[in-house]
């Protein structure tokens, strides 16, 4: 029997949730299917009636389908969108209660226990809710019981309702409605339990020994001897303060000191969720209604209002404000993770300064512009390194990527340097907190300006003793070497596939440090970096 427990249940059943919501953007009456691909074959994942109409199932294989029906439209399903769908409606459901769970992948559970009397009673709810889904152009099935599970088998085998305490609707459904797996169901089927009132009135021990306790849980469940709890999903964290004024204001100090108080609110937000701001949005409504936006993007997560503040003062200073600003509201459009940090009794926390210069040149030239180099995963000179955003966040660092821009372009930066080396650690003091180690190491050092390679006259496998390089007459004082680098021959590159190359680090009786090397196929030398 149905426990008086005093809840009563919604399911609701999208059957169709993957196509209603294709065809939702572009409608057809043709037989429609989304595909999904299972074991090097495409199966249908979800269809619409007409599709149905024309005996395709879900699970065909595509090829028998199109043999099915010739007229078939299909295209490949998106099931993070499915996803994401699914959670909309969460929220178009909770306008009927305000406890609604979600049952993946398409269907939603809801408490309405003290709510249908908002609708006249709970017949009247489930017609609004039909009504609602298909203006909406969605196939849905509803269940309604004291439970979870009975919600759920009659939704999904009967579409009726179960009246407080009544268990006949349940018990005469199949036992596949108590959610357990088809082998399972079909085992039941073979003993000669085919209904949940059949399977209620067998001996439970030998059940439970052959099929497990999940069994005897799903019965309970349904019937209320066994609590089920629905979980509604928590809403995402809103990062906005508004602040309405009682007079209209114009002045910029006036806007700056009603801006530093929307920071102040929002940073302690922010600091309570342990994240910071990357994007801000500052929209300011005139007294005629018109609104004007400011978006200030940092080039790393904030939350200090001291040093956020001063950013807006420029954008601030261009505000027409009309008749004058009677609400401001202030949004984090884009935040990130910036936990605690724990520090010492000595240590002195310092301001990201360089993080607040990139901000500043970034509102003047677009933080796009804005670029830094960073090591890449290749022994060949021209390839260990890539130019990435400045301000693009550690966990979006782009992959590291072949370089086919001109060396020359990147003649000052700090290329190649190792991780543990000191070029290396003022590298990364300079980016700021610059991308995580990609894992590669040099064995000796690299020239801290890498140019394009320049040729010079010199014959055998040793440097030159004299030279002429960039109309200086050089002699070499010293030279280690050689560190021969081969190419990489899964690339495709006309500059490295001719052969070999051996690197040597010449010192000059002239104080230039060179970093030169030896074709051994093509015999001839070249200059193609400099050491501090």
């Amino acid at each position: 029997m149905l426990s008086g427990t005093g809840r009563r249940i919604v399911s609701m059943w999208f059957p169709r949730l993957a196509s209603d919501r294709v065809l939702r953007a572009c409608p057809t009456d043709r037989p429609f299917a989304l595909f999904l691909r299972q074991h090097n074959s495409d199966v249908i994942h979800c269809l619409n009636h007409a599709a149905e109409a024309a005996d395709l199932s879900r699970g065909m294989r595509m090829t028998d389908a199109r043999s099915f029906c010739p007229e078939l439209i299909s295209q490949p399903t998106d099931p993070a969108q499915d996803t994401r769908f699914l959670h909309l409606l969460r929220r178009w459901a909770g306008r009927y209660c305000p406890w609604v769970g979600i049952e993946p992948p398409d269907g939603l559970v809801l408490d309405i226990t003290g709510s249908a009397h908002l609708w006249g009673d709970e017949a009247g709810m489930l017609d609004d809710m039909r009504d609602a889904a298909a203006r909406a152009g969605m196939t849905l099935h509803l269940g309604l019981g004291d439970t979870r599970g009975a919600a759920w088998a009659l939704a999904h085998y009967g579409q009726g309702v179960a009246a407080p305490g009544d268990p006949a609707p349940v018990l005469a459904l199949p036992v596949a409605a108590l959610r357990i797996p088809a082998e399972m169901a079909t085992g039941l089927q073979r003993l000669g339990l085919r209904r949940v009132g059949e399977l209620d009135a067998a001996a439970r021990a030998p059940l439970a020994r052959r099929f497990g306790p999940h069994l005897m849980l799903r019965l309970d469940q349904a019937l209320g001897r066994a609590p089920e709890s629905i979980t509604p999903a928590a809403e995402p964290v809103h990062y906005a303060t508004r602040l309405t004024l009682p007079e209209p204001i114009g002045l910029e100090s006036d806007l700056m000191a009603a801006t530093e108080r929307l920071l102040d609110g929002l940073c302690a937000k922010l600091a309570t969720q342990q994240v910071g701001a990357r994007t801000l949005r500052l929209e300011l409504r005139r007294v005629d209604s018109a609104s004007q936006h400011i978006t200030l993007r940092l080039a790393a997560a904030m939350r200090e209002p001291a040093r956020i503040l001063p950013l807006f003062g420029r954008s601030l200073g261009k505000v027409d404000a009309g008749f004058g600003i009677d609400q401001i509201r202030l949004e984090a459009v884009l935040v990130e993770p910036l936990p605690e940090t724990q520090t010492g009794i000595a240590e002195t926390r310092t301001p990201d300064r360089l993080a607040d210069l990139m901000t500043r040149i970034g509102t003047r030239i677009g933080l796009d512009n804005l670029h830094r180099f960073q090591p890449a995963d290749s022994h060949i000179p021209e390839r260990a390194f890539t130019l990435t955003p400045a301000t693009l966040p550690p966990t979006r660092q782009a992959a590291p990527a072949r370089q086919t821009a001109s060396a020359r372009q990147f003649s000052s930066a700090r290329l190649g340097a190792t991780p543990d080396s000191s070029d290396g650690q003022d590298a990364a003091a300079l980016q700021g907190a610059a991308a995580p180690p990609c894992g590669w190491s040099s064995p000796r050092p690299r020239p801290l300006r890498l140019f394009d390679p320049e040729p010079i006259i010199g014959r055998g496998a040793s440097p030159p003793r004299r030279f002429r390089w960039r109309r200086m007459v050089l002699n070499t004082a010293r030279a280690t070497g050689p560190e021969r680098i081969a190419p990489e021959w899964w690339q495709e590159d006309s500059g490295w596939r001719g052969g070999l190359r051996d690197y040597w680090m010449v010192e000059t009786r002239q104080g230039r440090r060179l970093w030169m090397f030896h074709t051994p196929q093509a015999p001839g030398w070249f200059v193609q970096g400099e050491f501090a």
